[in-house]
């Protein structure tokens, strides 16, 4: 049933864009749908979450990822009675601003824009679906509704101090009032994201083979779910074993963060999403025991599957591939597909120049960047 916190589509503060409404949709059903047929989420497929892309067919990506944490959002929003279309779209959202190599990209990144505002995923994935996505006849980005933006923008909390470019651009003509806490739905969106990585960081890694089963049936919650399995099913196969403690796992934090949103919002007893922006706190997250737990788990993933020989090494090579385009691309931006130079003989500053060649760099998946060092920084693509 939809509790009176939930956003409602009908009650939407609009787009930036005014545009008829849909016959059949709601706004956020809208959103969520223009987010899946955007470009940038197509590239997810082949963008790095852990492992390189081409370092195995099984191993997820930030598509699978981004497909994982909308189903576990859609699920959470769906006991909660919130909105089950804005969640999604968040979710589906939250890492369209991924550039090529994960993490190891986006430092990269950052690093060599640090003279020009920085790079920021979060930010980014603002800039893509207002900005870069350019498909539409009568407006850039996918023109998506206030509280889809600002989801994206605040799913992690509220957004204060010095603004990453990027946001601090947009957020000058369209106020996202980034200084308050964003709907329960984007706050759903935010916590499935750690949901979803928590497992199955845990399973790329034993896929990899950088870490033990046993070893995992030692670490803190997942102790009782392989002793529940082993009561349960005595003698289960070896790969049967792990994935049904795995599953457990997964149930468990999903529990965690349904019971304990529940009290909290009972507690409150919100009329209006604006009273879950003003709360003063975030209202979905996990319980402190859970959260102790997790991060146990947490610096286990980082010593052993993070920080592991094999992933260094691959992260290092990838630094290389980003920081080696990135001045070649400044100093010849004619080496960029026709459809940026536009934007490139706009550019009236070096800034202007740098943050071009940088949003270039941040849509690449991470075949492509390869394929492009390969061809322009070593001659050999």
């Amino acid at each position: 049933m939809r509790q009176p916190y939930a956003s409602d589509p009908t009650q939407s503060r609009g787009r930036r864009f005014p545009e008829e409404e849909s016959t059949f949709r709601s706004p956020f059903q809208r959103d969520r749908d223009r987010i899946i047929h955007s470009s940038a989420f197509r590239r997810l497929k082949h963008k790095t979450q852990v492992f390189i892309e081409h370092e195995g067919d099984y191993f997820r990506t930030r598509l699978t990822h981004s497909i994982e944490v909308a189903q576990v959002a859609r699920t959470i929003a769906g006991v909660l009675g919130l909105d089950f279309a804005l969640t999604e779209a968040v979710a589906l959202a939250h890492d369209l601003g991924h550039p090529p190599f994960g993490h190891t990209g986006e430092e990269a990144l950052n690093r060599l824009m640090a003279p020009y505002g920085g790079f920021d995923h979060n930010a980014q994935a603002v800039r893509i679906v207002t900005s870069l996505e350019r498909h539409y006849a009568e407006f850039d980005g996918l023109n998506l509704t206030w509280e889809t933006l600002e989801g994206l923008a605040k799913h992690n909390g509220p957004v204060t101090g010095e603004l990453p470019w990027a946001l601090a651009e947009y957020n000058a003509v369209h106020d996202l009032e980034l200084h308050t806490y964003a709907s329960a739905e984007a706050q759903v969106a935010a916590i499935s994201d750690d949901i979803a990585y928590n497992n199955h960081d845990l399973h790329d890694g034993l896929r990899a083979e950088l870490f033990s089963t046993d070893e995992l049936a030692e670490l803190p919650l997942l102790d009782d779910c392989f002793a529940e399995v082993d009561r349960k099913y005595p003698g289960l196969n070896y790969y049967r074993r792990r994935h049904e403690a795995l599953r457990r796992f997964f149930g468990v934090l999903v529990e965690d963060v349904i019971g304990g949103a529940r009290a909290r919002l009972e507690a409150l007893d919100p009329k209006t999403v604006t009273d879950i922006r003003h709360a003063g706190r975030a209202m979905v997250y996990f319980s402190e025991p859970v959260w102790t737990d997790l991060k146990k788990i947490r610096q286990f993933l980082f010593e052993r599957m993070y920080r592991a020989p094999s992933v260094v090494e691959m992260r290092a090579r990838m630094t290389d591939v980003v920081m080696e385009l990135f001045p070649l691309l400044m100093t010849r931006p004619d080496l960029m597909p026709k459809q940026w130079r536009k934007d490139v003989a706009e550019a009236d500053s070096e800034t202007a120049l740098a943050r071009i060649v940088g949003d270039y760099i941040a849509g690449m998946t991470d075949r492509f960047a390869i394929q492009t060092h390969d061809r322009l920084v070593c001659g050999t693509g």
